[in-house]
């Protein structure tokens, strides 16, 4: 468990423009062959690449600019994309080292200073995510966190959020052998960039990673308001070659279209 020090007293900041950041370093080994010479964000579902299916979420939420954490094979996705999506600005920033999540999204530090999304690179979404962030705006808590319920045995492997009954995140919990719930997170998140403020306090897990869930609750003990929002649609986490199957079949019975 990582310790916790005292963190400035929250200064809410919230903006209807923000800005997004995608971590996508990690090698994919458990979808391996199809990331043998490719970094996952480029393993095709529905005949179009990852990548471009977590874009298209944050383009919904009308971000200006989209920040991707690079590393495994980084070069490739730097030449499929470019500089930008579909008009929507990119940049690049890169995880020389797997550390977790939180130091994922650290290394995005430099390029965000006010609210700001984070969506894991390897989700697809079913539905659009603009209720997320109006939310957000509306209730004017310091952070969101996008969570779904699972089966006790999914929650075990992945983060767990305790909740006050009224929505209020009281606490992230990262792969819990006994889940004291079973409100799971989806990788989707609006943060405030005191976040980055944590980042020289923070210690590595017991799996030796920097827990964004740790991170989070650093926040939440120095009094900044996280509210769980529910995600109503369906949603694939893409780590092995069932869940390529799982995704294309859902994206298939929607009709949905190549871009």
């Amino acid at each position: 468990m990582a310790r916790r020090s005292k963190t400035p007293k929250p200064i809410e900041r919230h903006s209807t423009t923000v800005k997004a950041v995608v971590p996508a370093a990690g090698e994919g080994t458990r979808l391996r062959p199809l990331t043998e010479t490719r970094p996952k964000g480029l393993v095709e579902i529905h005949d179009r690449p990852l990548l471009s299916h977590v874009f298209d979420r944050l383009l919904d939420l009308e971000v200006e600019e989209i920040v991707v954490v690079i590393g495994y094979r980084g070069d490739r996705l730097r030449r499929r994309y470019g500089d930008a999506y579909r008009g929507t600005a990119l940049e690049y920033v890169t995880q020389d080292r797997r550390r977790g999540l939180a130091h994922a999204v650290f290394q995005a530090a430099d390029h965000v200073d006010s609210t700001f999304v984070v969506l894991n690179g390897d989700n697809v979404f079913g539905g659009d995510l603009t209720g997320v962030l109006d939310r957000h705006e509306r209730t004017g808590p310091s952070g969101t966190v996008v969570v779904e319920r699972a089966s006790v045995e999914n929650a075990r492997d992945t983060g767990v959020v305790v909740t006050d009954g009224e929505n209020g995140v009281k606490r992230i919990v990262e792969k819990p052998d006994d889940p004291p719930t079973t409100l799971i997170t989806t990788g989707c998140y609006v943060l405030p960039p005191a976040l980055f403020a944590v980042r020289d306090r923070l210690e590595p897990s017991d799996r030796g990673e920097y827990e964004l869930a740790d991170a989070i609750d650093h926040l939440i003990d120095a009094g900044y308001r996280f509210r769980a929002v529910e995600y109503d649609g369906w949603r694939v986490n893409v780590n092995a070659p069932d869940d390529v199957e799982r995704a294309e079949r859902l994206l298939g019975s929607e009709g949905s279209s190549s871009i």
